[in-house]
């Protein structure tokens, strides 16, 4: 088995701490400390905290894209069926006594300047699931993909904020049933 590079476990070290924890409250000298490297090997790989936090959103990104792929290749044909997995995984996210909510939202509203680099990197991550979003919407036959997308968007925004005022007993089926109903309704013929 292969060792995980300096770079590798600083990432995963950030990104655990940045979703749990929030960006602003995780220091560079904890980052190092419980990623075992030294602070020249920290800044070798990354020259600020900036990149680090752009680094975080790519990793979190991709994660997010590997999984819809993973999804599209087992229902290859059905992007209802896609479109159903992707929101009963968003609702099992929701469920977990870990859950955060959504990285790029999170580092929006920590970042609220649209020129700091976090902000500009979890945009462009969340337009680009938004697309995909509305891509496999199209394939399904919705009226309107681009609305349907941002829609589910902004009902799983809604979810989270919800999901943090009502913890621990949030009913991620509303968040289910909602973004069903908007699917269906998207599907159904006028």
């Amino acid at each position: 088995m292969q060792k995980e590079s300096a770079k590798e476990r600083i990432l995963q070290v950030a990104s655990k701490l940045f979703y749990s924890e929030g960006i602003r409250a995780v220091g560079i000298d904890r980052i190092i400390a419980e990623s075992g490297v030294a602070k020249a090997s920290f800044y070798r790989n990354f020259v600020t905290k900036d990149d680090l936090v752009v680094a975080f959103l790519e990793l979190r990104h991709h994660r997010m894209l590997t999984r819809l792929e993973e999804t599209k290749k087992q229902y290859p044909d059905e992007p209802f069926k896609q479109l159903y997995q992707l929101v009963n995984r968003l609702s099992e996210g929701i469920r977990k006594p870990d859950f955060r909510g959504c990285p790029f939202t999170n580092t929006l509203l920590e970042f609220p300047d649209a020129t700091h680099p976090g902000h500009q990197a979890a945009l462009k991550c969340r337009m680009e699931k938004e697309d995909v979003i509305a891509q496999i919407a199209r394939k399904a036959g919705a009226r309107n993909p681009e609305a349907l997308a941002a829609q589910l968007g902004m009902l799983y925004s809604g979810a989270i904020v919800d999901t943090y005022i009502r913890k621990p007993e949030y009913d991620s089926n509303n968040f289910y049933d909602a973004a069903m109903i908007l699917i269906q309704a998207q599907l159904t013929s006028a």
